[in-house]
């Protein structure tokens, strides 16, 4: 594991934490405030992204990118769900 190994997975946690909040009001609200513009466009990078950190033997990144991957996804799916 080399250290842009550990520094993509440590952003990646960043950005998957600063999710938990919109996911956990949206959940609360009942409402998907996110556009389906937004998030389907920076899921499908973001899993690129981890494909290609996969494919790099990058894999702490790979599995940090997963997760921010289901962040998104489920942004998405409170976005079908709740309007």
């Amino acid at each position: 594991m080399g250290w842009q190994d550990i520094a993509i997975a440590f952003a990646n946690i960043i950005m998957m934490i600063s999710l938990l909040p919109q996911i956990i009001h949206s959940f609360e609200r009942k409402k998907g405030h996110i556009l389906l513009k937004t998030s389907i466009p920076t899921t499908l990078g973001l899993l690129i992204m981890t494909i290609s950190f996969f494919t790099l033997q990058l894999y702490f990144s790979a599995v940090m990118g997963t997760l921010s991957v289901i962040a998104w996804f489920l942004l998405i799916i409170q976005k079908l769900i709740y309007s």
